[in-house]
């Protein structure tokens, strides 16, 4: 590539002049990112491509026009007058105690905990549930800055192991560690470029995925292909790790496996084609014995979930969109041998445990989740009253009836319960104190229309006493893909803007689980505008009944959600007044092409697989329909980070270039990119409260609130 010169001289002047007076609808100067000749050809049709060149982001340029974005944005943002307050408001928010819930292994008791602001939650673990606790592993002792992130553990099945994986600065690439648990002394295993891998134990040793090394300099943008699964010998180099599991005839596909507690079968998960995945398993206890396929197709999802005696149960969606429980023998492994535990029912089988010789399952009812006790031959015993609608996750062993769960909500920060399994009760074991009065806010739920009338659900939560006079500033999160439920969940960052009389609404769009295969489907490939739509409608819905007015209306979603705001504000950029698109993907016609986007296919379609697939996802990417004929869009902060190898940052570098470069009235068009961070996943506390400080500020100062840290 040619050395490309990018002139930043109008972007420096400008940051000078910004100091001292209001940002508001003031014509920025945008950095000027060259336009360079380069067309692709689908199906006859000619796509220009003019920021090409920001694919490579290890180039200079690339590096100065990144440095020269976020001058002009960092100086855009220091001059809103109470960002610093906001900031404040937030750390202090931030800072409580949160302890995670405990699960047991071999007789002891482990929790993560965070005192507060520490960067990374530490690993604990106490002899008995209310005895002295002890540092396992601290995260941050691995790094000056807090970027290296504890991202999985798995204790070998004798207890004299612990593995643990880690993530460097946001990275998807993991390494993989072993300690003793006792003596806390590493021991001299270290596998490198493992990825989309656990750890599963066998024999003294235990089974991983990983890739080849990457080219040097495309670690984070190269296609990842070729994913294998090895077995490495604990005491041994990784170079002589022994090959398991691949399939060369399809680079482009995921490998994982698990192992059972006794150590008797393993089942290898075969994905990335379809919507679903493949089954495969080995019986440990035969030397020789080969893989036996399980499933034969991708359109559904097969997960073995435990294994007692010689019984197998197997949670899957097949034959069944909204979920059930299987089982079969080891034996006789094959689906045509499965039958139901548990079968499909009116709601969406969204989680089992195998606790204390019971099950414990949890069904999704209108995107919330309802918790049930089960008998292990599939009736239902009882169900686990829950404090208002919100998500769970359960925590206990097979063979101990001993059992935890988390609960949490809206206004309902994280708290762990301990369950009597016996006589269906539960006590509050750990509830965290957040300086706030949740007592001054209510969440309701309601149902709205989307433009081909199918009812989609929204939770609101905002003050008590609010007034529908159709001023109310209204934050509008969705996802609305991949088979993702979004569930009531508590977030210390919405709390500023709930507290300055702000509304947060939290839609469940098509395209993601919450009703199950069918609501999910419904959201893909040429179906994809259900979802635009779904989102369009919820923002009219609360314009029509009268909480808030368009320019009140700030539109938020990340990575497949980032996708969703850019698409929408291109559709109806009327409609909103603040659009928040983060780490997302962008360019619809380009996007399998970097490490794992071919995954998303399943979803999405490709560009390649045929004219009329091209020409649908043409009409709605976002980076190829900005307008640029002067109609006003909203305020627009794009967030991004430099380590981002899930979705590459060149989605929002060239997004961003092309709002900056079009005609789309006086409002901010900014792009904040984060250094040492990846898609969201283990980012230091330091850099979460510095991100939500900016982001909120943005969407506060854009939405006209005074927010209540200044009154």
């Amino acid at each position: 590539m040619k050395q490309i010169i990018i002139p930043f001289m109008a972007a420096t002047g400008l940051i000078s002049a910004l100091c001292g007076c209001s940002p508001k609808n003031e014509k920025l100067q945008y950095p000027v990112a060259e336009k360079q000749a380069v067309t692709d050809d689908y199906f006859g049709t000619a796509v220009a491509d003019p920021y090409r060149w920001m694919e490579d982001d290890t180039t200079k340029a690339v590096a100065d026009w990144v440095a020269a974005e976020n001058s002009l944005t960092g100086a855009w943002l220091d001059r809103i007058p109470f960002r610093n307050q906001l900031k404040q408001r937030l750390t202090e928010l931030t800072d409580y105690e949160k302890i995670g819930m405990p699960f047991k292994k071999h007789g002891k008791y482990y929790y993560y905990r965070n005192d507060g602001l520490q960067n990374q939650s530490v690993l604990y673990v106490k002899e008995t549930l209310d005895g002295e606790a002890s540092v396992l592993l601290d995260p941050n002792s691995l790094s000056d800055d807090g970027t290296v992130a504890l991202s999985g553990i798995s204790f070998s099945n004798d207890g004299k192991y612990l593995a643990y994986t880690i993530s460097r600065s946001g990275s998807d690439w993991q390494e993989i560690y072993v300690m003793n648990p006792v003596t806390r002394q590493l021991t001299s295993d270290h596998i490198e470029w493992a990825k989309f891998t656990g750890v599963q134990w066998h024999d003294g040793g235990f089974y991983y995925s990983a890739y080849d090394a990457p080219e040097a300099g495309r670690e984070l943008s190269g296609i990842n292909e070729n994913h294998k699964i090895y077995y490495h010998k604990l005491g041994t180099d990784q170079g002589g790790d022994i090959l398991v599991y691949e399939n060369k005839k399809y680079p482009k596909r995921f490998y994982s496996a698990w192992v059972n507690d006794e150590e008797t079968l393993m089942f290898v998960f075969e994905s990335g084609e379809g919507r679903g995945n493949n089954l495969f398993m080995k019986d440990l206890r035969r030397p020789g014995a080969s893989f036996v396929q399980l499933t034969e197709d991708f359109e559904y999802e097969y997960s073995p979930v435990e294994v007692i005696g010689e019984t197998v149960y197997f949670y899957t969606n097949y034959g069944a969109p909204r979920y059930r429980l299987m089982k079969t023998t080891a034996d006789r492994p094959e689906l045509a041998h499965w039958t139901d535990v548990v079968p499909e029912s009116e709601h969406v089988l969204n989680s089992v445990s195998f606790i204390g010789g019971k099950m414990m399952l949890t069904y999704i009812r209108d995107a919330s989740d309802h918790a049930f006790v089960y008998s292990p031959d599939g009736r239902r015993e009882c169900e686990v009253e829950l404090p208002t609608f919100g998500s769970v996750s359960f925590s206990g062993e097979k063979d101990d009836r001993e059992a935890f769960y988390l609960f949490t909500s809206f206004t309902f920060p994280g708290a762990v319960y301990k369950y009597d399994m016996d006589n269906n009760a539960s006590e509050k074991y750990l509830a965290p104190e957040v300086r706030f009065n949740a007592g001054d806010f209510v969440t309701e739920q309601v149902f709205y229309p989307s433009k081909d009338g199918a009812g989609i659900p929204m939770f609101l939560t905002y003050k008590k006493g609010l007034r529908r006079d159709g001023k109310n500033p209204v934050y509008l999160y969705a996802y609305g893909g991949f088979n993702i439920s979004l569930f009531p969940s508590f977030s210390t960052w919405r709390i500023p803007f709930l507290e300055s009389g702000g509304i947060y609404a939290q839609a469940n769009l098509r395209g993601g689980g919450e009703y199950g295969e069918d609501w999910h489907v419904a959201g893909t490939k040429m179906q994809k505008q259900n979802v635009f739509d779904d989102f369009i409608a919820a923002a009219e819905y609360l314009v029509r009944e009268n909480y808030t007015a368009n320019a009140k209306i700030c539109i938020a979603g990340g990575s497949n959600g980032g996708l969703l705001v850019g698409a929408v504000v291109n559709q109806r950029p009327e409609l909103f007044g603040v659009a928040l698109p983060a780490v997302g993907v962008m360019d619809m016609l380009r996007y399998h092409q970097f490490t794992i986007g071919w995954n998303w296919a399943s979803d999405y379609g490709t560009s390649a697989d045929s004219r009329e697939m091209f020409e649908y996802l043409y009409a709605y990417s976002p980076l190829h329909t900005v307008r640029n004929d002067g109609t006003p869009y909203p305020a627009i902060l794009i967030t991004t980070a430099d380590h981002d190898d899930r979705v590459v940052p060149a989605h929002s570098f060239k997004y961003a270039a092309t709002l900056q470069a079009s005609n789309t009235g006086a409002a901010p068009k900014l792009i904040r990119i984060e250094t040492k961070a990846g898609h969201g996943a283990g980012k230091p506390v330091s850099k979460i409260i510095e991100e939500y400080a900016d982001v909120y500020s943005f969407v506060l100062y854009n939405l006209g609130m005074k927010p209540e840290f200044q009154k």
